[in-house]
C-alpha cells in the first residue's frame, strides 16, 4: 500500500469515529432528576486504536474562551459519558478511545456542558442560601409549603402536627443535641411519606389495571423512584417535601415500568394514560433542585 492510500485510509477511520460520535449521543433521562446531568456518547470501535491511559487524570481543554477543567476515567464501557457533578466534569471513556478524540466530542457537546456547569454553580450557590437552621422557628419544606418549627424543651420527647397552623411541634430533652432534632424530624417524616405512598399507590395501579408486588420507602441519594420486573417498588422519602402533583407523578412514572420496563414512547404514553398532567409534574420537579432540600 502507498503512503497516499494510508493516509486516505487513516482520514477514513478517523471521518467514520466522528461521524459515529456524532450520530449516537443520547440522554440519560431519569439519573437526570436529582442533580447529576450525563450525556452519553457511543463511538464506533476501530481496530488498532489503544490509548495506554488507565485510571483518573485531570485534564484541561480550551473552550469557548475559558479553560475547562475536567476528570477523565478509563473503564471497560463502550461509550463515553459525561456527567456533570459538584466536583465539575467528569468523562468516563473506553481504554481505547483517545484523548483527541474525547476532547472532539467535548468540543461538540461544548454547549450542553458550559450550560449544565452554570445550572451546577446555581444550584450550589441555592444550597448554601438554603442551608437550614434546626432551631425555634425554622421552616421545613412539607408537601409543597412550609411548616414551622417549634422547638420546646420537655422531659419526654414527642413531635405533634398541627396541619391548620402548618406547625410542627418537637418535645426533646433539655440536653438534647442538633441531631437529635434532625433525627426525629426524619423518622417523622419517612413515616408520613410511607403512610401517603401507600394511600396514593392502589389508586394509580387500579387506573392502570395493574398488581405491584411491594411497595418500600427508600433514601436513595440519586433516584426518586424504582421498579424492578418482579413489581418491587421503592420511592425516595424525600418526595414528602414536594407537592401532590409531583408525587404522584413519580408514582405514575415507576406502575407504568410494570408494562413498559423502558423510557420508549410507549412508556410515556402509558404514563400519560393514568396521569395526564404528568408533563407539568415531571418540570416542576426537574426545577426542584436536591440542594434546596433539608440535609438531615
Amino acid at each position: 500500500m502507498s503512503a497516499e492510500n494510508s493516509k486516505n485510509t487513516a482520514r477514513s477511520a478517523q471521518a467514520s469515529l466522528i461521524q459515529g460520535l456524532q450520530r449516537a449521543l443520547q440522554l440519560d433521562f431519569f439519573n437526570d432528576l436529582f442533580g447529576g446531568s450525563e450525556q452519553v456518547i457511543t463511538p464506533h470501535r476501530p481496530p488498532n486504536r489503544i490509548d495506554p491511559a488507565n485510571g483518573v487524570r485531570k485534564r484541561q481543554i480550551l473552550i469557548q474562551d475559558q479553560v475547562l477543567d475536567y476528570e477523565l476515567r478509563r473503564s471497560k464501557r463502550r461509550s463515553i459519558g459525561f456527567l456533570i457533578g459538584d466536583e465539575g466534569l467528569r468523562i468516563t471513556a473506553p481504554r481505547w478511545v483517545t484523548v483527541a478524540d474525547i476532547e472532539q466530542a467535548i468540543r461538540e457537546k461544548q454547549h450542553w456542558i458550559i450550560a449544565k456547569l452554570s445550572e451546577k454553580r446555581e444550584q450550589n450557590h441555592r444550597r448554601k442560601e438554603a442551608t437550614m437552621r434546626w432551631e425555634d422557628g425554622a421552616r421545613l419544606p412539607y408537601l409543597g409549603k412550609h411548616l414551622t418549627l417549634h422547638i420546646r424543651e420537655q422531659s419526654r420527647a414527642s413531635i405533634y402536627h398541627d396541619a391548620e397552623q402548618d406547625i410542627l411541634t418537637i418535645s426533646i430533652p433539655p440536653d438534647s443535641h442538633e441531631q437529635q432534632i434532625k433525627d426525629r424530624v426524619k423518622a417523622w417524616l419517612q413515616q408520613e411519606a410511607k403512610h401517603l405512598f401507600n394511600q396514593r399507590m392502589p389508586l394509580f395501579a387500579q387506573r392502570l389495571g395493574v398488581s405491584y408486588h411491594s411497595m418500600s420507602v427508600s433514601s436513595a441519594g440519586t433516584r426518586w423512584g424504582s421498579c424492578t420486573s418482579q413489581g418491587k417498588i421503592r420511592l425516595n422519602w424525600r418526595l414528602i417535601h414536594f407537592s401532590i402533583d409531583i408525587i404522584d407523578y413519580v408514582i405514575a412514572h415507576e406502575l407504568s415500568h410494570l408494562r413498559e420496563m423502558n423510557h420508549s414512547a410507549k412508556f410515556w404514553a402509558t404514563v400519560e394514560s393514568i396521569y395526564p398532567e404528568y408533563e407539568h409534574a415531571k418540570r416542576k420537579l426537574r426545577q426542584h433542585a436536591s440542594a434546596e432540600l433539608p440535609t438531615f
